[in-house]
């Protein structure tokens, strides 16, 4: 499938995040302009307190900006309320989380099924998508499992099939291979890979490794709130950058 990149599908203008805590002002994110193109796989670096995770909550709908505008598809988010903000990340967004986050108590199935459950699906096709889905990240044969009886690389694998089930357009990933040993991390890079490249979902990963930073086409460096360096990667970098990543 070719990749279609015909318009940004998310556009940050003059944002900032303040926060408040006590009489101080903590400056999250300082006047961040950036577009990111339908289709894209950008990454984004920067040390611990450079605003990575506040950026991610913005675009996420988890959060809104003291000031500036987040267009996703043209539509203004940061004019929604909680309602429509929750529609907005049940239906285009999709989270993968360093801590996998899964409920402890409910099945793979189920929790792969939950994002479908806020959403307005009949039974006859959650249940379709889900099993779907779970073919897709190899887990069928685990889907009556709870999360501790699954090793550290399919929790994260049943994080990325919650993440699918509703078809974003977006894949927020906030350090996706963060708690995965190396070999199993980059099966799960080449799945996003493969997602980005053959589905044409945009995904925005934050990570603080060089190397898998440069899977992505575009790396964005943010220090003190503000992004600082904008680097786009060629194909060939690109490719040297997954062969040299550990496994």
């Amino acid at each position: 499938m070719n990749k279609v990149k015909s318009k940004p599908i998310i556009e940050l203008q003059d944002v900032e995040r303040i926060y408040k805590l006590g009489e101080a002002e903590v400056r999250a994110l300082n006047g961040v302009n950036l577009h990111v193109n339908k289709g894209e796989f950008i990454s984004i670096i920067g040390k611990s307190g450079s605003g990575k995770s506040t950026l991610v909550n913005q675009v996420g709908c988890l959060d809104t900006p003291t000031h500036g505008k987040i267009l996703l598809d043209g539509v203004d988010i940061a004019k929604l309320g909680e309602s429509d903000l929750a529609q907005i990340r049940g239906k285009k967004i999709g989270f993968i989380f360093q801590t996998f986050n899964l409920m402890p108590t409910l099945s793979v199935y189920e929790n792969v099924a939950l994002p479908m459950g806020f959403q307005d699906y009949s039974g006859e096709e959650i249940e379709e998508q889900t099993n779907k889905i779970l073919a897709l990240v190899d887990l069928t044969d685990r889907a009556h499992h709870k999360p501790s009886e699954l090793s550290g690389g399919q929790r994260q694998r049943v994080a990325v099939a919650r993440a699918l089930v509703n078809n974003p357009e977006v894949i927020l990933a906030d350090e996706p291979t963060g708690n995965l040993d190396s070999k199993t991390g980059k099966q799960i890079m080449e799945f996003l890979l493969k997602l980005n490249q053959e589905q044409n979902v945009t995904i925005i990963m934050v990570t603080h490794d060089d190397d898998l930073a440069r899977w992505a086409e575009r790396t964005i460096t943010l220090f003190d709130g503000k992004i600082v360096s904008e680097r786009k990667h060629s194909s060939k970098e690109r490719k040297e950058a997954m062969k040299h990543t550990a496994i």
